[in-house]
């Protein structure tokens, strides 16, 4: 079991279930913000996520998979040919409107952009973090707007809780900031 440490930001994310449709298959879990060990109350910090099927491994890199469980540092994201960006993303709620919001969990290894970003439909990530609202079973859709506003309560909250060490541009470490991955179901 892995579990925050009461320290700067921390994004809990907490896997609870497997769900598949046909051939595609997806984790199910909860997320909630933490701020200095508090639990933020907010709705926009708390509900479900979806990422890919299971186990989690970190290796060999572009696997399809989860990440495994652990303590990851977070970075922004946001040069000319990144798609997800932490500043200046689109401010259209399409999911065709690009640059879409985002940030990156700094995983060890082979393992390169593993982002929190929206998702819509069944899944929209390989390894990646969509937040949503609810996903009861596997005919529930991601919800592509709600998806994005809750991306953008999580950035928002992090700028507003880590004030100055929040970085201003570009593809940087987030000091203070961490996303807390537990469960293997």
């Amino acid at each position: 079991m892995v579990s925050i440490r009461r320290e700067g930001w921390e994004l809990l994310v907490t896997r609870r279930s497997v769900q598949a449709r046909g051939a595609k298959v997806r984790t199910v879990g909860v997320y909630q913000v933490f701020h200095d060990g508090v639990l933020q109350t907010d709705p926009s910090l708390q509900r479900q996520i979806a990422e890919s099927r299971g186990p989690g491994a970190n290796r060999p890199g572009q696997n399809g998979k989860r990440i495994e469980e652990g303590r990851y540092p977070l970075a922004t994201q946001g040069t000319p040919t990144t798609r997800y960006h932490t500043f200046d993303y689109a401010e259209s709620e399409s999911s065709r409107a690009k640059p879409k919001p985002g940030f990156e969990l700094s995983v060890p290894g082979p393992r390169t952009g593993i982002l929190v970003h929206p998702g819509i439909g069944f899944l929209a990530s390989v390894g990646c973090l969509n937040p949503c609202t609810a996903l009861p079973d596997a005919t529930e859709n991601i919800a592509y707007a709600g998806s994005r506003r809750r991306v953008i309560a999580l950035i928002e909250d992090m700028k507003d809780f880590l004030g100055d060490d929040f970085p201003r541009v570009g593809e940087k470490h987030i000091p203070h900031a961490f996303a807390v991955i537990d469960g293997e179901p």
